[in-house]
């Protein structure tokens, strides 16, 4: 791909970004490990909500339980600000049974939620990943431009849910990434944005897990984000993530498995 053409790609899907993300990018099927289970024993992503309510953690427990700078390897850690806040009816979807999955995708907490963190992770830049100006003059500038922009960031919401609310805001989640894998149109703060796909990916943790490539398009413009939900106990977090480099089709975004992982460490 020509550099001019993978600037134009990437300038697209950071506008996306930009409405996706709401301001979090400046911010699976479920994994069948083993025989369908995951390294905790519990089939990933099928149903396995506490037979009892559960009690959901406070707001103090729940800060505790929240990623914090140093969990995860070569990642920034900050605090979500104000202007990462989208409040529950500030979504509107063109499907009302996929308004699950425009929540998610912006850290709305689901009916039954008593508390709520909100972190922005993003990847640390590479140590060689700068271009020296003789590489550009070499015809490497497509290169050194992908490096800049090969950065995940990833929006992390936390919610504690009283009783039964955690399992059935996952399995909400769930039913509503199947029926509208088709796709959709999110709307926030009066800007819309055409989603045209809803794929499962496979990711592993929690007491059940699962995983989804959420494909924007403007334009033509296709964009590629990863959510994740992962629930343990009453707790529910999700994972919305974003790569400016992977717009242009020539670098592979993968599930941002370590950061889940690190949140799942935290809520053991």
């Amino acid at each position: 791909m020509r550099a001019t053409s993978v600037r134009r790609t990437a300038l697209a899907a950071s506008a996306a970004a930009l409405v996706l993300l709401a301001t979090a990018c400046g911010g699976s099927s479920d994994a069948d490990a083993k025989d369908g289970k995951d390294d905790k024993g519990a089939a990933s992503g099928s149903s396995s909500a506490p037979k009892a309510p559960v009690e959901a953690l406070t707001a103090a427990e729940l800060e505790k339980a929240t990623l914090a700078q140093g969990d995860v390897k070569g990642r920034k850690v900050t605090e979500a600000g104000p202007d990462d806040e989208v409040p529950a009816d500030g979504v509107t979807v063109d499907k009302k049974e996929c308004l699950p999955v425009a929540h998610a995708m912006f850290g709305v907490a689901q009916e039954g939620s008593v508390a709520t963190t909100k972190r922005k992770v993003i990847d640390e830049p590479k140590a060689d990943g700068k271009k020296s100006l003789e590489d550009l003059a070499d015809g490497k500038a497509e290169d050194a431009f992908k490096d800049a922009f090969n950065l995940t960031s990833t929006l992390v919401a936390l919610n504690s849910y009283e009783g039964t609310a955690g399992p059935d805001a996952f399995a909400a989640l769930k039913k509503a990434a199947a029926d509208c894998a088709g796709g959709f149109t999110a709307t926030v703060a009066g800007a819309p944005t055409k989603i045209a796909s809803v794929t499962e990916e496979k990711v592993t943790g929690g007491d059940e897990s699962a995983a989804w490539t959420v494909t924007s398009d403007d334009d033509g413009d296709q964009a590629p984000f990863k959510l994740v939900a992962l629930r343990k106990g009453g707790s529910v977090a999700t994972f919305f993530a974003f790569n400016l480099a992977a717009a242009s089709g020539d670098v592979k975004f993968e599930v941002p498995a370590e950061v889940v992982a690190a949140q799942d460490k935290k809520l053991a």
